[in-house]
């Protein structure tokens, strides 16, 4: 949540933090500014509410000029959007952007208003202004000054200080909010993520937790908690260029959901032989690890969570393990007793999720026999903080409504599953076969699941005036229903929840009308009949049903419900086909209301907040 950008460099570097600022829009869009300060000394701040194209217009009008900058794009936490709670926050030559909550704010504005300082903004971000600058009357030098402040600050946080008397440098400080630092030639970048930087630097510095650096045009220098001067690795990228780019689609979730097949390619490449998985690629030692697993405790959030919650069924039914699934900020927060010979399994798109992260470290003081994640993005905290890391390969995704993310995680974990049993011998040669071919297949089974795109963008207009939707799926399919009414939510602000279909008798019943739409997963397993039975009870009790049912499931069209029927694929890769007709629904109702599809209101991509 909320993105940060920050340049030292001899040429002027507006439009260098206007565009990263674009690229990070989706970690944040309620405001925006930025503070650039020219080699004379002065300070040009502008701030903007709304998204970043308000802010780039606001600094093209004033010719904001100088080689050093900083930027942010907000996502509110303290203080509502306003423009005067956007990002930069200054305290007499002192300019901060900061991403990240400061628990302890109260008692330090107290404390800094007993100093003369006044408040101008609702926000924590403030504090750290004006405590830095505190810090910097006895300090010899404005490192010095956050090194000071940083030990007095709870909680977590990203930020980066000016100082518009010295525009040769910024210092950054990183405690739990991710801070990357680009490095150029005779000039240097930082910035929460490196697809903000990939127009300026291909070379990457991640800083670790409690680092604090200072960044010239010549230098980066990193120091530790102690104040130690450290290396950390340079690290070049392979990330694409145009990732940030929708290319020939109108959304980048539109975008990323008919990118699937490529992205599960990708995320197949090297895992799987013609018909074996590739043990070795999960890790190095991954084999002796995964040949002691005898349970699975998943943490995620999300549309993490849902893929956790459908993954648990393969983890018992193929591999014979047992798997608990929690979400993360409940977790961390808990007694838990950790079984013996467990596998701590974390899930998240950017592996800065700050409850997972939070969770994860809780674990690993617990006992756990190996901690692994399965993440995108390979310089992530999640995936340095783990023993093992399996790589999804999704590609950047820059919707704030996963959907590639969560296809390719269920087939990581499909892979995992595999594995486990292969080496555990729960899973016998043929049954490896049958899961990898199923696999081989997924792709092509993908691409057949979006060539139902305008079928299914006919049925939006029959939920353009709803306030309600049920989501019914059974077994497995359950969380399929699960992330299907997450992205109905997320996207179309329409209310939506999942049931089992099971469960319906004992409550949810209660709430079908003829205006609440009641969408079914129904793919021909052996719950099928059953799953026919709580169709019945919906349409008893006048229903609109729409059906997503497998070609040989029987089910036909009738008055109050409609049947979209599916080709039929292999039932272990069942649940992840499934889940693109649900993406595609929630996508052309989206369209259909009118919403902002990529960035919808309250909501930011990466939550690296509590």
């Amino acid at each position: 949540m909320c993105g940060i950008v920050g340049a030292v460099a001899q040429r002027e570097v507006s439009e260098i933090l206007i565009e990263g600022l674009k690229k990070l829009e989706y970690r944040g869009y309620d405001s925006a500014g930025v503070a650039i300060v020219d080699s004379e000394g002065k300070l040009t701040r502008v701030r903007r509410l709304g998204k970043v194209k308000e802010l780039a217009d606001a600094v093209e009008g004033m010719q904001a000029m100088g080689g050093t900058g900083i930027a942010h794009t907000r996502w509110a936490t303290h203080g509502e959007p306003s423009e005067i709670n956007a990002h930069p926050h200054v305290s007499a030559d002192i300019s901060i952007v900061h991403n990240g909550i400061i628990e302890n704010h109260e008692p330090l504005r107290e404390l800094l208003q007993q100093r003369g300082y006044v408040f101008k903004s609702q926000t924590d971000t403030e504090v750290i202004a004006h405590l830095v600058e505190w810090e910097l009357r006895t300090s010899t030098s404005l490192r010095e000054a956050v090194q000071k402040a940083v030990p007095q600050l709870e909680g977590a946080y990203g930020m980066v200080a000016l100082d518009s008397r010295d525009p040769s440098r910024l210092v950054v400080a990183r405690s739990g909010s991710p801070i990357v630092i680009g490095h150029g030639i005779g000039e240097n970048f930082l910035a929460s993520d490196q697809l903000a930087l990939l127009n300026v630097t291909r070379r990457f510095t991640y800083l670790e937790e409690g680092d604090v650096a200072e960044i010239t045009r010549r230098e980066v220098n990193i120091f530790d908690l102690s104040g130690n001067a450290i290396e950390r690795d340079v690290i070049e990228s392979t990330v694409e260029h145009d990732a940030g780019s929708k290319g020939k689609y109108r959304h980048f979730m539109q975008k990323e959901i008919f990118e699937q097949p490529t992205a599960l390619l990708s995320a197949l490449e090297g895992r799987i032989n013609e018909d074996s998985i590739v043990v070795e690629s999960i890790g190095a030692g991954a084999k002796e690890i995964l040949s002691k697993v005898q349970h699975v405790q998943i943490i995620a959030c999300g549309t993490s969570y849902n893929s956790g919650m459908a993954a648990r069924y393969w983890f018992e039914s193929l591999a014979g393990v047992s798997c608990d699934v929690e979400i993360a900020s409940e977790f961390r927060y808990r007694d838990f007793v950790v079984r013996p010979n467990s596998l701590l399994l974390t899930l998240s798109q950017s592996g800065e999720t700050a409850d997972t992260l939070a969770a994860l470290r809780l674990a690993k003081e617990k006992g756990y026999m190996s901690a692994m994640s399965i993440c995108n993005v390979s310089g992530s905290s999640l995936v340095r903080e783990s023993d093992l890391a399996f790589m999804t390969r999704a590609g950047t995704e820059i919707g704030v409504a996963s959907t590639k993310a969560f296809t390719t995680q269920l087939a990581a974990m499909l892979i995992l599953v595999t594995a486990i049993g292969k080496e555990q011998g729960t899973i016998n040669k043929q049954k490896e076969t049958e899961i990898v071919h199923a696999l081989h297949s997924l792709p092509a089974q993908i691409e057949k699941a979006l060539a139902f795109d305008k079928e299914i963008a006919a049925l939006a207009p029959d939920f353009a005036d709803k306030h309600h939707t049920l989501f019914l799926g059974r077994g497995e399919y359950y969380p399929i229903a699960m992330e299907a009414a997450l992205k109905l939510k997320e996207i179309s602000y329409i209310h939506a929840e999942a049931y089992a279909a099971g469960e319906l008798k004992h409550g949810p019943l209660a709430l079908v009308d003829a205006d609440m739409p009641v969408v079914v997963v129904a793919p021909n397993n052996d719950l099928l009949e059953k799953l026919k039975s709580n169709v019945e009870e919906v349409r008893a009790r006048g229903g609109l049903l729409y059906v997503f049912a497998d070609e040989n499931s029987g089910f036909e069209a009738c008055d109050g419900m409609k049947i979209i029927s599916l080709p039929h694929v292999d039932p272990i890769i069942a649940p992840i086909f499934h889940t693109v007709p649900m993406q595609l629904l929630s996508y052309h109702i989206a369209l259909i209301k009118g919403t902002d599809v990529d960035q919808p209101r309250n909501l930011a991509k990466a939550v690296t907040v509590e």
